[in-house]
């Protein structure tokens, strides 16, 4: 049975404070460290979720979610959807409480998140992607038995990602804009609502991969928008089917802006990370600097949100090989 849905309602700046402090034994406050792009770009500094326990931001909200169960919630278990990042976090976060997890995984994503699951504890039923987003919409699956963690239309969970915002607030009080993937929506809504409740000036800049776009198609047309020509990429843990018309309502008032960027930028992104900071992202993880080296962003500082680094071998040393992959000069042409 579906669960009852909640009216959606912003995070509070309490809630967010409130979850730093369920979730600090879990969660690592992560660096913020400068990359060099040289002066044909803005002052980049990345935010590196990537040195998270489960290698994403996902842990975040899945350990606020999971410590905010009844004790009843508890006794049944948790679930979930996910590609691979919200599946690690919330297994994590029911293997330190002693409960059980099931993850319905889409069954494409890398072999790395999948053995991670499996690792942390999770029992998975692997689907394909379209069965997986028809769960996500409907919050049930065959089988799926406890509590339905939504891995990014949940209030806790987003109030999780949420001190993300925080963090880089206190660590770069000058910046101008923070970027970071749109997946479902979770992240930007929390990290968002964090900004924009303490500093209304700051903009907040959504990415996607422009072979899955429905937020930046929704920002155009004003209402939430399902996108059309979907096609799986590298990216396989930002952009998403369509944008949910709940999703819309929370990241609508927190968000400034959103682009879109080729996958050609997307590994010129990974390969500079890994060549200038000695960073492993995952596709996701690279959108907002691919939005720098696109140009789309020219005004600094700019904090990008590396969200994961859970990439296959085999896709990091093809992102590695291509030498084509170096920042070129922005030039304001794009």
């Amino acid at each position: 049975m579906a669960e009852e849905l909640q009216p959606v309602r912003p995070v509070t700046l309490a809630e967010i404070k409130a979850a730093r402090t369920r979730i600090a034994g879990t969660v690592l406050r992560t660096p913020l460290v400068p990359l060099d792009l040289g002066p044909a770009f803005p002052e980049v500094r990345l935010k590196l979720e990537n040195l998270q326990p489960t290698n994403a931001y996902k842990i975040r909200g899945a350990a606020n979610a999971v410590a905010s169960l009844s004790d009843s919630e508890r006794r049944q278990g948790v679930w979930t959807v996910s590609a691979g990042n919200a599946g690690q976090g919330v297994a994590h976060a029911a293997r330190a409480a002693g409960i059980p997890c099931t993850v319905i995984a889409i069954e494409t994503a890398p072999e790395a998140k999948i053995a991670r699951m499996r690792a942390l504890g999770a029992d998975l039923v692997l689907v394909s992607y379209d069965e997986a987003w028809r769960a996500l919409e409907r919050r049930t699956h065959p089988g799926a038995a406890g509590r339905f963690i939504h891995p990014f239309d949940d209030h806790d969970f987003i109030a999780g990602h949420a001190t993300m915002g925080l963090e880089i607030l206190e660590d770069a009080p000058d910046v101008r804009i923070v970027a970071t993937a749109i997946g479902g929506g979770g992240l930007i809504a929390g990290v968002g609502s964090a900004i924009k409740a303490l500093r209304p000036d700051v903009q907040v800049w959504g990415v996607e991969p422009e072979t899955a776009a429905p937020a930046h198609m929704s920002f155009q047309m004003g209402s939430p928008q399902v996108f059309p020509d979907w096609t799986a990429s590298i990216v396989d843990g930002a952009g998403g089917k369509s944008m949910f018309p709940r999703m819309w309502e929370r990241i609508r008032p927190v968000v400034d802006q959103s682009r879109t960027v080729t996958l050609d930028h997307v590994r010129q992104a990974i390969r500079v990370m890994a060549e200038t900071a000695r960073v492993v992202s995952e596709g996701a993880g690279a959108l907002p600097l691919a939005a720098v080296l696109a140009g789309h962003l020219v005004e600094g500082p700019v904090v990008a949100v590396v969200s994961g680094g859970n990439i296959d071998l085999a896709n990091l040393s093809d992102c590695l090989s291509d030498r084509t992959a170096r920042p070129a000069r922005n030039d304001g042409s794009r």
